[in-house]
């Protein structure tokens, strides 16, 4: 199951792995995102909606070649279930042999409709083929392939040899002349309209060696016409010895093997950049892997940077001899939260009563609390678990003041109050903060928003508190 595609449900090709952890073919995913806004992992559907997240996001940039995979399923047992054949082999090897098997059935190339197998496709061809068919110049009848070339008459077999030599002898010319035009292509005299750089030329030239070819052919049947016609005019001009025929063939069969070593050389060199490209794809998609796994590590770092930034500020802001300033902006916005409920009440940094003393906060209701909900600003005092606890004396008994400063020095809001040393709130904390304790009607709401008080300025308030620690 795991080598199956989870949109085709076929045998994985060139297999991608997305962050949700499910496969897909390469083609499948690219189908998937190309008609699918926002397109979501179907397996993901399947298995539990409930945790469909960002994850679950199909895009072709999220998704990387699955190397391992790929390597398994090329080496998988296969066998050809083509019938009549009996080859067996490994997945890489399968594509190959699907296009020699003999017991396919292939179109004929002719148009005529008929599927035939691959290896009796030359006897449908020279016997069976409604469209390989050619028009005797003499008789004006209609032969097959093979008849036609029983009654080829000798003048046509001595012409077509003399045809490919020309052909031969042009290609040749063509191939060793240099460069007349500085920016198009030696096959232009043929027909070929490619023009460019010296570079690009060469390139072309090498890429379209199938194209010159068919333009060489259509250009050598127009030399077929023309001669054929001075033939006609000239009756007679095919020379008679048996001996002068036979020397012509060996050089026309010594053309013929040479032009097969050329393709032979050219279907090598294809070959080898197929191959080269594949290596190139594992490189990449190993080089995609190892650029994902840089980009963990960097999230991870990043999380680890922001950690410690987290506690450079807390180290700075930290308070250790039981006087701490708590400076709150943007006092209109979380008065709102606090009145909506998104935010009801906000906690003060840490600080300290001595360099190893109590760990203490303070948390403030910017819209009351308890007895002063709606009405007042609330204010509580909160003990902290801290890293010396087991050397300080419990329960916590320190006076606690606490102070709304006026930013105009006139009129500051002071409250103070001893610590019950029966509450739970001022025992050794056994979870990370004790529950909070203070003052619920600290002051009015109205207090707070008047402007014959400067409590508020610019947005921002201040908070002090203090403990005694003698």
């Amino acid at each position: 199951q795991k080598y199956l595609c989870n949109n085709c449900n076929n045998v994985l090709k060139k297999a991608l792995q997305t962050l949700c952890g499910h496969r897909y073919c390469s083609a499948c995913l690219s189908w998937i995102v190309r008609n699918n806004k926002n397109a979501i992992c179907q397996k993901c559907k399947e298995e539990d909606p409930s945790t469909l997240g960002g994850g679950s996001l199909l895009a072709e940039e999220r998704a990387f070649g699955d190397a391992a995979i790929n390597n398994e399923i090329s080496e998988l047992k296969v066998h050809c279930v083509t019938l009549g054949c009996s080859w067996s082999g490994i997945m890489k090897n399968f594509e190959e042999h699907q296009s020699l098997c003999e017991y396919a059935l292939i179109p004929c190339h002719t148009g005529c409709g008929h599927m035939v197998m691959r290896k009796k496709l030359a006897d449908h061809l020279e016997n069976g083929c409604v469209n390989n068919v050619t028009m005797c110049q003499k008789c004006k009848r209609s032969l097959s392939s093979s008849e036609y070339q029983v009654r080829t008459h000798p003048f046509q077999l001595v012409f077509d040899y003399f045809v490919w030599f020309l052909f031969f002898f042009f290609y040749q010319q063509n191939c060793s002349t240099p460069l007349i035009n500085k920016d198009g292509c030696r096959f232009s005299e043929v027909g070929c309209s490619f023009r460019g750089s010296k570079e690009k030329i060469k390139e072309h030239e090498k890429t379209a060696v199938g194209a010159h070819m068919l333009l060489l052919l259509q250009h050598i049947k127009q030399l077929k016409a023309s001669l054929c016609t001075a033939a006609k005019a000239a009756n007679g001009f095919i020379p008679q010895s048996k001996l002068n025929l036979e020397n012509k063939l060996h050089v026309f069969e010594n053309i013929v093997a040479v032009l097969n070593k050329e393709v032979e050389t050219s279907n090598l060199e294809i070959t080898a950049f197929r191959r080269q490209s594949e290596l190139d794809q594992n490189i990449i998609r190993g080089l995609e892997l190892k650029i994902a796994e840089l980009h963990r590590c960097l999230t991870q770092k990043d999380a680890g940077l922001s950690s410690l930034h987290k506690s450079l500020l807390f180290s700075e802001q930290a308070s250790y001899d039981g006087v701490f300033l708590w400076k709150i902006t943007d006092v209109g916005r979380k008065l709102q939260d606090s009145v909506t409920g998104r935010t009801v009440s906000l906690y003060s940094p840490a600080f300290y009563t001595a360099k190893y003393g109590y760990k203490v906060c303070l948390r403030v209701y910017l819209n009351g609390d308890g007895t002063g909900k709606g009405t007042h600003v609330s204010l509580f005092f909160v003990v902290m678990k801290g890293d010396y606890d087991a050397l300080l004396p419990w329960p916590f008994r320190h006076k606690v003041t606490f102070m709304l400063l006026d930013q105009n020095n006139r009129e500051h809001i002071i409250d103070a109050f001893r610590p019950d040393l029966t509450s739970a709130s001022f025992q050794r904390p056994v979870n990370d903060m004790n529950v909070a304790s203070g003052c619920p009607m600290f002051l009015p709401l109205s207090k707070l928003q008047s402007p014959k008080y400067a409590y508020v300025k610019e947005d921002t308030l201040f908070l002090k508190c203090i403990i005694e620690t003698n």
